[in-house]
């Protein structure tokens, strides 16, 4: 794939105040931490619109700020139509998730969605929503999330930035 000037990265979860938010939050950190945020834009959305709007959940923005990044300004929102067309890469959480977005993608950018894992060595395909447990499913569900993480950003640069690998 050649270089583009900026990739566009979202992450979708159900309602877009636990993981999604804390997906972004951790990829816009490792991209910030090799100097590459000019080549970003990173976002998070959800497949319904229960919390739109609202902050990231208290106990994910706790977990957040444990491992060294604040995701406290981002606000909920709704994936849009628009959103297919603009990203690149939509990086869904769990199975619902998937067939959610896979519903309503038009047929030309079905290949853009993805789970977050598949980006992981961990064997584990879905994050499990941390929604109704402690902050210590919010530390769990930020450990894979890291994990997915980096393995994406390494297949970002590969394909789109190979001189800064």
């Amino acid at each position: 794939m050649a270089e583009i000037e900026k990739v566009h990265v979202l992450f979708v979860c159900l309602g877009n105040i636990c993981r999604s938010p804390l997906a972004a939050g951790v990829f816009n950190h490792l991209v910030e931490q090799r100097g590459l945020a000019q080549h970003f834009l990173i976002d998070s959305a959800g497949t319904s619109s229960w919390h739109v709007g609202e902050p990231p959940d208290e106990r994910g923005t706790e977990a957040a700020l444990l491992a060294g990044f604040d995701i406290s300004a981002q606000r909920a929102r709704k994936i849009t139509n628009e959103d297919f067309e603009r990203f690149h890469y939509i990086l869904a959480m769990d199975q619902t998730n998937i067939r959610s977005l896979r519903g309503r993608a038009p047929e030309q950018h079905q290949s853009k969605i993805d789970f977050l894992l598949n980006h992981s060595s961990s064997g584990v395909l879905e994050v499990p929503d941390p929604y109704y447990g402690g902050v210590s499913g919010f530390q769990e569900c930020l450990s894979l999330i890291r994990e997915g993480a980096e393995g994406l950003l390494e297949t970002l640069l590969i394909k789109h930035f190979p001189s800064y690998r």
